[in-house]
């Protein structure tokens, strides 16, 4: 009988041990958790207000870098359409030019053969007249051929007479007094001037009605 009483305390006591080792232990658990709790509370990890005023902060650090980016951005391509337009209008420009150079070259390229052609016409209106009804004719129809080919071809004589003197048409050979003419205009022709397509390449030789003495 005593010795069931000594395994029976024995057993008790072993009970009680395993009680408190199991109590040592969840009271540390607890204590560990209650430490870590407030070790991020201290530090702020376990703070949700924080976190959310980190990302608001960020969110709005990159939307400014953003609006910067895109500032730039169309600074980039406003000077790059100013360039363009700006090329564009050279190129337009030099292409005008061209144009304008190959046209003069195909309008004007036949001036020096013109100005030989203006001299066969004052050759055929120096002949003299008492040619006989066949050469007469004959001349009469290389005078018309000859007009056609001027007129073919843009070249024109000029009629001063009764105009007013044009420097960049005319060449005063003499003066003639204003009888009938009103001064500084032309009263005579005395060599025909031509244009090609508008362009003089001949002056005409020309004189000038002016007021003498005696007509004051």
């Amino acid at each position: 009988m005593a010795i069931r009483c000594f395994f029976s305390a024995r057993k008790n006591l072993n009970c009680v041990g395993r009680l408190q080792l199991l109590l040592s232990n969840d009271c540390s658990a607890v204590i560990g958790l209650y430490s870590t709790a407030a070790k991020q509370w201290g530090t702020g990890d376990d703070c949700h207000g924080d976190d959310t005023t980190d990302d608001s902060s960020h969110a709005g650090t990159n939307v400014r870098l953003l609006e910067m980016r895109a500032c730039k951005l169309e600074e980039q391509v406003r000077e790059l359409t100013e360039r363009y337009k700006r090329v564009m209008a050279d190129s337009d420009n030099v292409r005008r030019r061209t144009q304008k150079f190959v046209q003069d070259a195909k309008l004007f390229g036949i001036q020096s053969f013109c100005r030989d052609l203006v001299g066969v016409a004052d050759l055929l209106k120096q002949t003299p007249g008492n040619l006989q009804v066949e050469e007469d004719q004959r001349l009469a129809q290389i005078k018309d051929r000859l007009q056609g080919v001027f007129t073919k071809h843009g070249l024109m004589k000029m009629s001063p007479v009764g105009a007013k003197y044009d420097p960049y048409q005319h060449e005063i050979v003499c003066h003639t007094p204003a009888e009938g003419w009103e001064p500084g205009t032309v009263a005579v022709v005395k060599h025909d001037g031509y244009k090609l397509h508008g362009r003089t390449i001949r002056h005409a030789q020309v004189g000038i009605a002016v007021m003498t003495q005696e007509q004051d």
